[in-house]
């Protein structure tokens, strides 16, 4: 166990929250104490802060202080939820990056397992890598989607918030079938890197795409098991994020959009904030993120893995020169799954289906298939 790593919320958040109105989310949130032993069966998410900042290339250990944004998400109003939640505190950052790696990982491998989704928040985005890692033991195949400015695949031999998904993409075992990225912007991005998304049949999308039209995020954080989102793919002017300086990206309005979605999904199992630029304006947006996010998941429908057939509707669509295509339609959410092919892994196979919207259906009727499930298709076949 390496719950005694984890350092309880500090005098001055506890006064802080004591000092709150009642119907506030701080008064109804369980706080962990040292050595205290909890029951996973209490709790269905998990906050836990993480301050290590050397990923972001400083050389010397940078501690980010994150009960800024404890304070301006407790200080917030919930809504109907009826969740139980836990805060954890904070991770204590390891003699190295890897160390703290490990933490994050036993952490996380922990909570999962007992099926209580943490909510990382605070340092630099490579602790992603910690999070995937915490997968290792379960049996499938990952799939990870990063909300970020910048794709993290440049080369290097170091844990960075720029290359830790060259780690994850190279190094074994490798459980990883898909990534994602939202939000992407060329510019920061080198051709080589464009071009290894691209040979790996992973997917990306600039910010103006998504910004056009958000809903095609959906179906893309509805198949991830992790999501990962980096502030500086919030315009500064939303974020109130002028040390890295980013005069485009997604919206306030936008970045919360995507939490909520990522939070409705029931297939998503860990969601982490990071790269966070220690002021208050940006905690209060860090803040508002989690609380779309902890609303989405108020209000999952257990649509994942599908129990019933018999809850959805079924379409079948020919393709000329192509088996039928076989789309479901759920009579709750109205949301939209597509089947995809057998996977095999471990010895075990079965349907996947692979979420989908109303549009690429519409696609499919007119003999259109999209890039998306051609690259799926492709990636299975690696």
């Amino acid at each position: 166990m390496m719950y005694e790593l984890l350092v309880p919320l500090s005098d001055d958040v506890v006064d802080y929250i004591d000092g709150l109105p009642s119907q506030t989310l701080g008064k109804k949130v369980t706080y962990y104490r040292e050595k205290e032993f909890f029951d996973y069966d209490k709790y269905q998410i998990a906050i836990i802060g993480i301050g290590d900042n050397r990923g972001a290339g400083q050389e010397d250990l940078t501690v980010v202080d994150v009960s800024k944004i404890r304070k301006a998400l407790y200080a917030l109003y919930p809504g109907n939820w009826g969740l139980r939640i836990i805060d954890f505190g904070d991770i204590l950052p390891g003699d190295t990056i890897e160390d703290t790696h490990f933490v994050v990982k036993s952490i996380v491998s922990d909570l999962i397992k007992n099926n209580v989704l943490p909510i990382v928040i605070g340092g630099s985005q490579d602790l992603t890598y910690g999070m995937y890692r915490a997968y290792d033991d379960l049996n499938k195949l990952v799939n990870i989607v990063t909300i970020d400015s910048k794709l993290d695949v440049a080369k290097g031999a170091n844990l960075s918030v720029e290359s830790f998904l060259s780690r994850i993409i190279l190094e074994e075992p490798v459980n990883l079938f898909n990534y994602a990225n939202l939000g992407y912007q060329t510019f920061y991005n080198s051709q080589e890197e464009l071009d290894l998304i691209d040979s790996l049949y992973f997917e990306a999308y600039r910010v103006g795409e998504v910004s056009a039209n958000l809903k095609i995020a959906e179906p893309v954080l509805r198949d991830a098991d992790i999501v990962s989102i980096d502030m500086g793919v919030v315009k500064s002017g939303d974020s109130g994020n002028h040390i890295t300086f980013n005069p485009n990206g997604f919206d306030g309005k936008e970045i919360c959009a995507l939490g909520r979605y990522a939070g409705l999904s029931d297939r998503v199992s860990t969601f982490g904030i990071f790269n966070y630029n220690n002021t208050k304006n940006e905690a209060l947006l860090i803040a508002q993120i989690i609380w779309y996010f902890i609303e989405g998941y108020n209000y999952r429908t257990g649509e994942y893995p599908f129990e019933r057939r018999a809850n959805y509707l079924k379409f079948i669509v020919p393709i000329e020169g192509y088996e039928d295509l076989i789309f479901y339609k759920s009579d709750i959410s109205g949301r939209w799954w597509v089947e995809n092919g057998i996977v095999e892994f471990e010895n075990s196979k079965g349907i996947s289906l692979m979420p989908c919207n109303e549009e690429e259906y519409l696609m499919a009727t007119k003999q259109e298939i999209p890039e998306r499930w051609w690259k799926a298709l492709k990636r299975s076949m690696l």
